[in-house]
């Protein structure tokens, strides 16, 4: 993994979601400013933190840490979420990811002794579940859901981006 010289991490701001849209317009994948204009309300809030890569400036990928995540355990719990994950294509095995989870468990810590985090199902997540793995992430034990809706023997679901094992990690000791 190479270092990447002049990275900056930071919460999102009100000029970047035209550009964070962009971003991800150009590698085929519709992600509209509107979802980062609604992200920055919900920071606002107090709901989310929004924490943006730059690479010299360039926009290289962003998560987000929600305090009351929609997975029941998790927000019954009282466990923040780390969600909505995505490194732009260019910038992906190269560390970014990396330093954006780093800085979101220091987030999460201030609230909580454990993060948890979603991870989809297909090959599309396959380098996402061996990071969160890496890092130490363990499943959290309940199985896939759908929609955040544990699932039971002989359910048939659609598998898209809603299929979901969750993952905990112990970031407070």
């Amino acid at each position: 993994m190479a270092e990447i010289a002049a990275l900056e991490i930071r919460r999102l701001e009100t000029r970047d979601p035209l550009a964070i849209s962009s971003a991800f317009t150009a590698m085929g994948w519709n992600k509209p400013a509107a979802q980062y204009e609604r992200y920055l309300r919900e920071q606002a809030a107090g709901e989310r933190v929004v924490l943006l890569a730059f690479v010299e400036g360039e926009f290289a990928g962003y998560l987000c840490v929600v305090w009351e995540p929609g997975y029941p355990p998790f927000r019954d719990a009282g466990i923040p979420e780390i969600q909505d994950f995505n490194v732009v294509a260019r910038y992906r095995r190269q560390g970014i990811g990396s330093a954006l989870m780093e800085e979101a468990e220091r987030f999460a810590a201030e609230r909580s002794p454990v993060v948890g985090i979603g991870v989809g199902m297909t090959a599309d997540y396959g380098a996402a579940q061996r990071l969160y793995v890496r890092r130490g992430y363990v499943p959290d034990g309940r199985g896939l859901t759908a929609d955040n809706r544990p699932l039971a023997w002989g359910d048939q679901v659609t598998v898209d981006d809603n299929l979901v094992l969750h993952f905990t990690k112990r970031i407070n000791n």
